[in-house]
């Protein structure tokens, strides 16, 4: 059987028949199969947009070897004797416990939320009366914050191809559409990450797993070196080894941690607002008509630097999607993005932040529970402008001349909207660089002023960092690993999905 690659151009509203013709054209050959390896979109030229589509053949008619498959991880079960226990339930948590469980490890994951169907049900019951469910919101529960936030499966990390095979392909296993083996900016969506997270938890269950929902870590037993056992919310746990992939917004695991000497620094992250437009305008700008068939919505990345501001960059852009609030705990007010698969909605939506050194913006030395609080007084301080919920905002022009929104405005935001001069509520560097770069958006981007800027976006990634060793042990630690966005060192469904699966190789 022979092989090739090939890559040819398709029309955004193709056909598999049209997939079948271009073969036979460029190869000359009869019968054959074939797999898409990658698809992206080249949208350059607004004339001529298209698909550029990588795809492999196989057939007798052809003379080249297939290549060999390098993409497994190899992971072969070993009965095992020691008990591992994960808390969290996010990407880094469940694909370091599924891999551990594999293995043969006893494998027990803790999740301080609920399972993901009732946590589905207790958000619609949150955004319906506005009334907070510590157990049950966008930060907390099955699947993590992920779950809730469109399912992007980008990722800019090197060298990561076994890891992120496995991620995909369990996910796929699970109800993922095929497509995200080879798009080039792939996508899960929040609708069907319910079901994909819930049949994930079946295949943890039946390979021998355990999880216990409702959950909380609340201390750690510590004795030379080594933590002895946790104390949960529901009695202690023992194990020989413990993996906390608790997300960015557990600002109290953090602060018990670093109470038990684990050591964290503190780093660069971003703040800033969220950002939203009619879906039509965004479509318009980019593609130069509302609609393009065979496309569902257009994306936008744009970045701003200056001498004179700090960075400015629009960040998890959600095309046809809705403005969430992402509030851990029921004294803050923070917001998110997040989509459907099919990003049909009527808004397009992503985050607009500046890069932020705490230690440069307040001029002295901070470290890391200081800048916890720091953040969580920022947090506070919008929760209580708006005395509950309702994001702060303004348009964007408003807000680059520094004018409150005398009216209120259509929004997908369904805990309301409250007219703010929003450039108060940070700080005065990290305001005015984002309404410079809003002004540069403006300019790369036609209709981009006519939008609306609301809430605090301040999860794009923590501001503090577990300090690990070679192993990704935490420093002075023999058997505790901090791993995914609450570590400090990932960011996003992938990236932290294999931050868990290569710590986990390490005791493999």
């Amino acid at each position: 059987m022979g092989y090739k690659e090939i890559l040819i151009k398709l029309p955004t509203d193709y056909s598999d028949s049209l997939i079948l013709k271009k073969i036979r054209q460029t190869l000359r050959i009869k019968d054959f199969s074939y797999q898409i390896e990658k698809k992206s979109l080249d949208a350059r030229s607004k004339r001529n947009i298209h698909w550029q589509v990588k795809i492999s053949i196989l057939s007798n008619e052809l003379k080249e070897a297939p290549p060999l498959a390098t993409l497994s991880l190899n992971i072969e079960y070993k009965k095992r004797k020691q008990k591992v226990i994960v808390v969290g339930s996010g990407p880094a948590g469940f694909f370091s416990a599924l891999l551990l469980q594999k293995s043969g490890f006893n494998t027990t994951i803790i999740e301080r939320g609920v399972e993901v169907i009732s946590r589905a049900n207790g958000i619609k019951d949150f955004e319906r009366t506005g009334v907070f469910n510590p157990v049950c919101n966008y930060s907390f529960g099955e699947g993590g914050a992920g779950t809730f936030s469109d399912g992007k499966l980008t990722s800019r990390t090197k060298h990561i191809a076994k890891e992120k095979h496995f991620i995909l392909s369990n996910y796929v296993k699970a109800g993922a559409p095929a497509e995200i083996m080879y798009m080039t900016h792939p996508h899960l969506g929040s609708d069907n990450l319910i079901k994909i997270v819930k049949n994930l938890r079946k295949e943890f269950i039946e390979s021998g797993g355990n999880i216990q929902f409702e959950t909380t870590l609340e201390d750690i037993n510590i004795k030379n070196g080594k933590i002895v056992n946790i104390v949960t919310n529901k009695g202690e746990l023992n194990a020989d080894y413990f993996f906390l992939a608790t997300g960015h917004s557990a600002y109290d695991t953090y602060r018990m941690l670093i109470n038990n000497g684990v050591i964290f620094n503190t780093k660069n992250f971003a703040l800033g607002y969220r950002v939203e437009h009619p879906q039509t305008i965004i479509n318009k700008a980019q593609w130069g008509v509302e609609n393009l068939p065979g496309v569902k919505a257009a994306e936008y990345r744009l970045t701003f630097k200056s001498k004179n501001s700090l960075p400015v960059y629009t960040f998890c852009m959600c095309p046809g999607g809705v403005i969430v609030n992402a509030s851990a705990y029921d004294n803050i007010n923070i917001v998110n993005g997040m989509s459907l698969y099919n990003r049909n909605g009527t808004f397009a939506n992503a985050a607009c932040v500046a890069g932020v050194n705490l230690n440069e913006l307040l001029k002295t030395e901070i470290k890391a529970l200081q800048a916890l609080e720091w953040l969580e007084n920022l947090e506070r301080n919008f929760f209580n402008h708006s005395n509950g919920f309702r994001a702060p905002f303004c348009s964007i022009k408003d807000f680059i001349n520094k004018r409150e929104t005398s009216s209120s405005a259509k929004t997908s935001y369904k805990l309301g909207l409250k007219p703010s001069p929003l450039w108060e509520l940070l700080p005065s560097s990290i305001s005015n660089s984002i309404g410079c770069g809003l002004k540069d958006f403006s300019r790369k981007l036609k209709g981009f002023e006519t939008g609306n800027i609301m809430g605090l976006e301040s999860k794009t990634s923590a501001p503090i960092q577990a300090v690990r060793d070679e192993s990704r042990r935490c420093q002075g630690f023999d058997n505790l690993f901090i791993i995914g966005e609450g570590s400090g060192h990932s960011g996003g469904i992938i990236s932290s999905g294999v931050d868990g699966i290569k710590s986990a190789l390490t005791i493999i």
